[in-house]
């Protein structure tokens, strides 16, 4: 069995860093995701927000917390993680009395989004191994220049 899930989105706080109790770097970060489409009822725009919590382990959690900041765009690549007792999305009450849902993801991997004058790096990216990844295939980096003028489009 496989389970992957890819997202792009801002930074909606600074990512808070901490460490386990063997010395593993563990980053939290919350990603707001968008999603616009007009309504063919009334004809009026429609926007949704959903919210990530995402977990970045290791050598790649220390870099996040070092470049990130909110605002920031960043790509994510991971799995979802249920909620133990529900097996779904973790289930929660609002302040103002309505219910609300995390959905929690494990980064494999990340990269920046965005170019510098948003704070970016212009598309750095990171993997589970904590290392920088040059592998289109990853998610990160760019094609060498010969593969780009290979394209036929």
């Amino acid at each position: 069995m496989y389970q992957k899930i890819v997202i792009v989105g801002r930074l909606g706080k600074d990512p808070e860093m901490r460490y386990m109790p063997d010395g593993t770097a563990v980053t939290q970060i919350n990603v707001a995701t968008d999603r616009r489409w007009t309504d063919k009822a009334t004809g009026k725009p429609v926007e949704e927000t959903t919210w990530f919590r995402v977990s970045i382990w290791g050598r790649q959690a220390e870099t996040a917390n070092q470049y990130l900041s909110k605002g920031r765009m960043v790509l994510v690549e991971g799995h979802l993680r249920q909620d133990p007792q529900t097996g779904g999305p973790r289930v929660y009450t609002r302040q103002d009395g309505t219910t609300g849902a995390s959905f929690e993801i494990t980064a494999d991997a990340f990269r920046f989004l965005g170019g510098r004058e948003d704070g970016g790096g212009g598309g750095a990216s990171y993997n589970d191994e904590g290392g920088s990844s040059a592998s289109p295939a990853r998610g990160g980096g760019r094609p060498a220049a010969q593969e780009v003028d290979d394209i036929p489009f």
